[in-house]
């Protein structure tokens, strides 16, 4: 099925997301709350892997807001692979996050798991993320698609560009085109990283849609010495900005503790964006 056959065979959307070579369409700019995704600059969002306690979260945050990153990311519903690990704080830690992100001045964006979670977590948070396994839940993202908060749905790790851009079709339908699409790694034949970054999937999703792209290098490599490399080339080819896992101690770390950037290793990424921000002339700072 052709994409862009979708809205040939429906009404006219004043939220499509598809244009022709010789029309394009007007790129989205998502905004959460005083961030953009998707317009000159290049976003940073950063935090830990889950949110294990108040003082984790608001040093996670400092850390964050210090060197420039623009919005604070932790997840509180986790989907893990084990029910035997750490499952999040659920509500409780949304509102601790909640709390560490306004008292840096940052937004805030974490995973919701279920539609059944939604209007419990909407007065706290300023973005909903949809996480690779729930890339196909179609209930949730029609629920997501009647609200008025940006979206960030990442590709599942076994989906091609196609089902990645219907998925978000389903919450542009519905109202809502604050969508932001994330590359979060793919399952191949290769076993030496997490998963395969598919990097010429993402610029390919944004040639063929006006929606925001990022990308994130941390769970699709599960290698934090490999993450500022991927940062870089990131900016570099013009895409708008990246999700990155970072926690103030990675060794006692509840969740993905074997990925996340330590303190100094994210201060360094950082640094090294913000020189090449100066070659590409897309800015980082807040």
């Amino acid at each position: 099925m052709d994409i862009t056959n979708i809205h040939k065979e429906a009404p006219p959307l004043n939220t499509q997301t598809t244009g022709t070579r010789d029309a394009p369409l007007p790129r989205v700019r998502v905004r959460i709350k005083n961030t953009e995704i998707g317009g000159d600059g290049f976003v940073v969002i950063a935090g830990p892997c889950a949110i294990e306690s108040g003082e984790q979260i608001r040093q996670a945050a400092e850390l964050v807001s210090s060197n420039g990153g623009h919005l604070l990311r932790g997840g509180a519903f986790k989907a893990r692979t084990s029910p035997y690990t750490f499952q999040g704080l659920g509500l409780d830690g949304v509102k601790l996050m909640r709390e560490a992100a306004d008292l840096y001045s940052m937004p805030m964006i974490t995973e919701v798991l279920s539609e059944r979670d939604v209007d419990a977590m909407e007065p706290y948070v300023d973005a909903f993320q949809v996480g690779s396994r729930n890339m196909d839940n179609t209930a949730l993202l029609k629920q997501l698609g009647q609200l008025d908060k940006p979206v960030l749905l990442k590709r599942g790790f076994a989906a091609t560009i196609q089902e990645w851009l219907l998925a978000a079709e389903y919450v542009i339908v519905g109202g809502n085109n604050q969508v932001v699409l994330c590359e979060r790694g793919i399952r191949t034949f290769s076993n030496e990283t997490r998963f395969t970054l598919d990097l010429a999937g993402a610029l390919y999703a944004r040639q063929q849609t006006n929606l925001p792209v990022i990308i994130d290098p941390s769970h699709a490599t599960g290698n934090p010495q490999l993450i500022p490399s991927l940062a870089a080339a990131t900016l570099a080819a013009g895409l708008d900005g990246l999700m990155v896992e970072v926690h103030p101690n990675p060794e006692v770390a509840l969740s993905d503790a074997e990925q996340a950037l330590s303190p100094e290793l994210f201060t360094e990424m950082m640094s090294q964006l913000q020189r090449l921000s100066v070659a590409t002339g897309r800015p980082i700072t807040r």
